[in-house]
């Protein structure tokens, strides 16, 4: 039903998508308080992590951003500013809760050297993809396959620890959670 692959070729020919919902930058404790609510409840969230690149061969830098979305909000952690908050990670490690990324081996690696806890349903959409005779790794082209759209990936390579978070930047971050719910989602009605 799926393609194997896609082209960049095909893929820069597809629609752009991207989330155009509620963002909600998290970059302090009231914040989290205020967005709380708004997680409570949930069953199924996308999740994505940014760090800010390094240009220094061996250099990682720490994680800079946790992005977790909902249907229609998503939210952006600035865990350079906040750490990561006990809130989240009970959420990170409720077995009710179905957590949808990509490549999320490593962003969880990162995330328990944070803080040490125990990550629960997490589903990898590369090897989710798998299932349904899927080879491409990357989003953006799972995303074409899948949803037979386009996501911006420009932002990618931008500077996660900035003051402020630029539009554009809140926009991609946003996007590349909450893509991957969708895709989940749409893989599931073709089961």
């Amino acid at each position: 039903m799926f393609a194997e692959n896609l082209s960049n070729e095909d893929i820069n020919e597809l629609p752009i998508y991207q989330f155009n919902g509620g963002i909600f930058v998290i970059d302090t404790f009231d914040k989290l308080d205020d967005c709380l609510p708004l997680l409570k409840n949930q069953k199924i969230l996308g999740f994505d992590t940014e760090t800010k690149p390094s240009f220094k061969k061996g250099k990682v830098n720490p994680v800079s951003l946790l992005q977790i979305s909902t249907q229609h909000e998503s939210f952006l952690i600035r865990i350079n500013k906040i750490g990561l908050p006990e809130e989240i990670m009970n959420i990170l490690k409720d077995p009710k809760v179905k957590k949808i990324g990509l490549a999320i081996k490593d962003d969880i690696k990162i995330l328990k050297n944070i803080s040490n806890f125990e990550a629960k349903e997490f589903i990898d959409l590369q090897d989710y993809a798998e299932e349904f005779g899927i080879e491409a790794k990357s989003l953006k082209k799972i995303t074409g396959i899948v949803l037979d759209k386009r996501i911006s990936k420009s932002q990618q390579v931008t500077n996660w620890e900035r003051d402020e978070l630029t539009e554009a930047q809140q926009v991609y971050a946003a996007t590349d959670a909450w893509i991957c719910l969708q895709i989940y989602k749409k893989l599931n009605q073709t089961k």
